[in-house]
């Protein structure tokens, strides 16, 4: 079932630990493929389960996963109007390399939930949900390298 902007402004606010019923909520680790992942479903490669060795279904955590399971994949500025919400990925333009639909596994990557011009994500450094246009977004990191990506929803 896609997401809705009901669905998402539901975890405005809340702490990672709300949202993970395995337990894995360490303040200093990254939460945004983690958030992600438990707002859509997605429980391929490494999972909070797996990591906290917890009882519920598990979350994908690493950004570069969710990135390589996007059927589709391109730069922010290249992404089709017809897509309306997708992933949108944030890191320097040379940790990604689309035509081989990869990304570097960097520690300045970041990933939310693009839906209706608005950008849902995890804010590591306020530990919890927020919302933010593109625009803001794309400042997540200092640097006139940052680029943003859009990866289509993987199935």
């Amino acid at each position: 079932m896609p997401l809705t902007k009901g669905d998402l402004d539901a975890l405005l606010g809340q702490n990672i630990s709300e949202i993970c019923g395995n337990g894995y909520a360490a303040p200093n680790d990254n939460h945004c493929a983690h958030f992600v992942s438990h707002a859509a479903g997605y429980g391929f490669g490494t999972t909070c389960r797996s990591m906290k060795a917890g009882t519920e279904p598990g979350a994908s955590i690493r950004v570069q996963e969710l990135f390589a399971r996007c059927p589709t994949v391109g730069r922010w500025a290249d992404r089709p109007g017809s897509l309306l919400s997708c992933l949108v990925f944030v890191t320097a333009a040379g940790n990604v390399h689309v035509s081989k639909h990869q990304m570097d596994n960097v520690p300045r990557k970041h990933v939310g939930i693009f839906l209706s011009g608005t950008i849902w994500h995890y804010s590591n450094s306020q530990h919890k949900v927020v919302t933010q246009t593109p625009e803001q977004f794309i400042h997540h990191y200092p640097g006139s390298d940052i680029a943003l990506f859009y990866g289509s929803f993987p199935a």
